[in-house]
């Protein structure tokens, strides 16, 4: 006889990519001749054309990226096409994504960022797929997917993939590069967690457990110290391809380089620098504000006009004791990736990010 647990798990399982998807709006996309500002702008504001109101928040970390059909071989090799619903002819072709840890190593460069940066906020949008792991291929995931096949897939570094709202395929069990259809929607890691917390009575032998019990925390944690500057912080994250890192106190060793990551951990967590921050810059803001050092650039951030709709920005820990619930619910509710794991007197341990969310799930559904 089946355990109360597993018949809640059961019925988890019968859910499908297409459940995630429902309330999903119209995709954010740029075409391949925008600029890498018109990407950023397109990243943060949607803007209102039927009504006399100012633009509302995105809050978007990546966009697809749109071109005449036949011109461009996709990311990865990928062939994913908006055709007509009528005819079935193809009206554009998905030739990648771009994400803000695009921007971030983009940005960063060989070259002093002062003097270029007006360069390359002017670069075209196309040049800059790819800079990342992630964007060096685009994936659409089928709405039939089941729950435990989507689970797979975005616990193995895939974070975010499109889903087409009228596919013919029936069944499918992981991402394609091929596809066509009238419309895409994009599916995300926090689109899932989200519905994790939404499912609580079907996971609730799984959410009140610790995140400890559940292994979902990492221990080895880079960080920035409180004097590195922005545009160190910028290049530090593009060498190691990190899309936040906590900022822990400055040591009193004199010989500490401020301009590298360094070991966060049992150092005093004091701010988060995140590359999602930069888009909430104007181009003069951003040039005025790389000499600052992170934590106060961190601190700036919030109060800058593009960032007034959004959640507040203080900074997101939880404990070793912690339930994957509480944690879910911080990241979610402030729109983190990640969570900073600190003991008692903020000294860092760990980290949970929402790919450690999903595979401890998946994990602790498959083993129950």
């Amino acid at each position: 006889m089946q355990s109360s647990t597993q018949v809640n798990h059961s019925r988890l399982i019968d859910f499908t990519v297409k459940d995630l998807t429902v309330d999903k709006r119209c995709l954010i996309e740029v075409p391949d001749n925008s600029t890498l500002a018109d990407a950023l702008n397109a990243m943060l504001l949607t803007r209102m054309f039927l009504f006399p109101i100012k633009p509302v928040a995105n809050r978007v970390r990546a966009v697809p990226v749109a071109a005449a059909p036949g011109q461009w071989l996709g990311a990865g090799g990928s062939m994913i096409v908006e055709s007509d619903k009528e005819t079935g002819s193809a009206k554009k072709q998905y030739i990648g994504m771009v994400t803000m840890l695009d921007v971030v190593a983009h940005i960063a460069g060989e070259e002093e960022l002062e003097n270029e940066l007006d360069k390359k906020m002017a670069a075209p949008v196309s040049s800059i797929i790819g800079h990342c792991p992630e964007g060096r291929s685009l994936w659409s995931l089928n709405p039939n997917t089941s729950i435990m096949d989507c689970m797979e897939i975005l616990s193995k570094g895939i974070h975010r993939v499109l889903v087409p709202l009228d596919s013919n395929v029936e069944n499918t069990s992981g991402p394609e590069l091929v596809e066509s259809a009238s419309a895409y929607t994009m599916l995300t890691q926090m689109d899932l967690v989200s519905f994790f917390l939404d499912q609580s009575s079907h996971l609730q032998a799984i959410l009140s457990r610790t995140v400890t019990d559940l292994s979902a925390v990492k221990d080895n944690v880079l960080a920035i110290t409180s004097q590195a500057r922005v545009k160190d912080a910028v290049k530090c994250m593009s060498m190691a391809m990190l899309n936040a890192v906590p900022i822990v106190e400055a040591s009193r060793d004199e010989e500490e380089d401020y301009t590298q990551l360094v070991d966060g951990k049992n150092r005093r967590v004091v701010g988060t620098f995140s590359a999602s921050d930069l888009k909430g810059c104007h181009l003069a803001t951003l040039r005025s504000w790389l000499p600052l050092n992170a934590l106060e650039f961190a601190e700036k951030i919030p109060r800058t006009p593009l960032f007034a709709s959004t959640p507040g920005r203080e900074l997101v820990t939880c404990h070793v004791t912690s339930t994957l619930a509480q944690v879910i619910r911080m990241a979610t509710t402030k729109r983190v990736h990640r969570v900073w794991v600190v003991d008692k007197n903020d000294g860092l341990q760990g980290l949970v990010s929402l790919t450690d969310i999903i595979a401890a799930v998946r994990a602790a559904i498959s083993t129950s």
